[in-house]
């Protein structure tokens, strides 16, 4: 009597590596910042939802794409936070789902409207350049600061009329995307510089791209509360003062602090969109 056939299982993709290899922590201070500019820009609950999965669908290609690329380094460097580095995801389902985010963020940002889906497809395109190319060079910032500049146009240009954002609240969140790549760079400058990793934080060195980090990022802030018409709340200052004594307590601190202390004064700067509405 032959032998029972064993039975095939379809093999299982680790969800909690997924996860992990995507840079939820940046995905998600990215998602809510986006969401917050369509929240008091009025684009109303059906266009915040729909601003909000544009761009976690582009900030997940994002990430996915940045830790496969990675994956070379990240070995050599004995990478112990990155999933793919220590086989908790396999590389073919992490390019798999970086594409697939991809392709579905191409579709929810045009739905927005032609010119709001462009603004936010060049700034995707632009965060997939600094992963392919731009990353080690002196222009590394640069992807940054034009992806967090186009994000309040995807949010403007998708209402009634199409108007440009005002020159300040795309200038804060430039500074505010420029700020935060300095900062995130920080606790990997030395294993940057040992792989041949020249962007603009590493030719810099680590002291100048904390203090660099911190100026950008207070500047995003001070936009945020002093471009909008109107006199500033005292509130405003407020939560200014707090930024400044924020940014100054963990400037200087030893690993990722420094870019959590960026995530803070982003959900900051989510306070003061929200406070001072959609002037």
């Amino acid at each position: 009597m032959p032998a029972p056939s064993p039975v095939l299982s379809a093999p299982t993709v680790p969800v909690a590596g997924l996860l992990r290899a995507c840079h939820p922590l940046p995905a998600a201070a990215v998602t809510l910042f986006a969401a917050a500019l369509a929240a008091a820009a009025g684009r109303g609950p059906a266009g915040t939802a729909l601003t909000a999965g544009a761009v976690a669908a582009g900030q997940l290609s994002v990430g996915w794409c940045n830790d496969r690329v990675d994956l070379r380094r990240d070995r050599a460097a004995g990478r112990r936070d990155k999933p793919l580095a220590t086989g908790g995801a396999p590389a073919g389902a992490v390019t798999a789902a970086a594409l697939a985010a991809l392709a579905l963020c191409v579709p929810l940002s045009l739905a927005a409207g032609p010119a709001a889906g462009a603004a936010h497809l060049v700034g995707v395109a632009a965060a997939w350049a600094y992963n392919l190319r731009l990353k080690g060079t002196a222009a590394s910032w640069l992807p940054y600061a034009l992806a967090f500049g186009l994000l309040p146009a995807f949010v403007t240009l998708g209402l009634p009329g199409a108007p440009r954002p005002p020159l300040w609240l795309s200038g804060a969140a430039a500074l505010l995307g420029a700020g935060a790549h300095f900062a995130n760079v920080l606790p990997d400058i030395a294993d940057d510089l040992a792989a041949g990793v020249r962007g603009l934080p590493q030719r810099l060195g680590a002291r100048t791209s904390a203090a660099l980090a911190a100026l950008l990022v207070l500047g995003s802030a001070t936009l945020l509360l002093l471009g909008p018409p109107g006199p500033v709340p005292p509130h405003g200052w407020t939560l200014l003062a707090l930024t400044a004594v924020l940014l100054l307590a963990t400037g200087g601190a030893p690993g990722r602090i420094p870019f959590l202390g960026v995530m803070a004064v982003a959900a900051a700067d989510v306070l003061l969109i929200l406070a001072r509405g959609a002037g």
